[in-house]
């Protein structure tokens, strides 16, 4: 996994650095490239690591040459500080993401028609079912579209023009007492705190102490 991460960044860096020309996609060739090139680009996107293109591509050219500025023990404490200072912006970051969704959370549990349970998890019934409540041992059938606070979509089965199933307590907390809630036939809005999704830490889509909002439609009870 790191030696595939490490060639990922390696392959973006030195095409952004090495490369100006657009690239002729009319061949097989060129468009197994330009595809393995946009999922390593989305996956270096994902993890934000703010890199220096031109110490990045130095270090491809001196690899080349048999060269290195830096010694193996500078390098190694240089990753580490790279980490360090990853955590700590990212520290930085749930702490100001959960001001603003505690905020978000006590305004929007004054608006009309929305309800909050005693663990916090806040939703609104779109439309109420008349079938059956599902358990946590029951296997559930959901049409569902996940966004945060700033309107930002992260998942959405609608787009995907798939239903997803999944064991109701194999999913986040929120998600898991939302769905006992719910007849067959409902559609919900919720409004799950960090606490009930990923937390502090968040995931890679995900930033962490992030308020989730999602609707979700439940289509049926597959399996009990």
């Amino acid at each position: 996994m790191k030696r595939l991460y490490i060639l990922s960044a390696l392959l973006l860096i030195f095409g952004v650095v090495a490369c100006e020309k657009k690239a002729d996609l009319s061949k097989d060739k060129a468009k197994y490239s330009y595809a393995l090139g946009y999922k390593i680009a989305e996956n270096i996107k994902a993890q934000n690591i703010d890199l220096d293109a031109v110490a990045f591509a130095q270090a491809i050219k001196d690899v080349k040459k048999g060269k290195e500025a830096l010694k193996e023990e500078q390098r190694r404490e240089a990753m580490k500080k790279m980490s360090e200072m990853a955590r700590e912006k990212d520290r930085k970051a749930a702490e100001g993401n959960k001001k603003k969704g505690d905020e978000f959370l006590a305004a929007n549990k004054t608006k009309e028609g929305v309800k909050t349970t005693e663990s916090g998890l806040q939703y609104k019934v779109l439309t109420e079912g008349k079938g059956k409540k599902p358990t946590p041992d029951s296997v559930v059938k959901v049409h569902y579209r996940g966004s945060l606070i700033d309107g930002k979509e992260f998942d959405s089965s609608y787009k995907r023009k798939t239903p997803a199933e999944f064991p109701v307590k194999a999913v986040i907390k929120g998600w898991t007492e939302a769905l006992q809630l719910m007849k067959v036939g409902s559609k919900y809005k919720l409004f799950i705190p960090p606490d009930l999704a990923y937390g502090p830490r968040g995931n890679p889509t995900i930033p962490g102490n992030s308020v989730l909002i999602f609707e979700v439609e439940l289509l049926d009870i597959v399996k009990k």
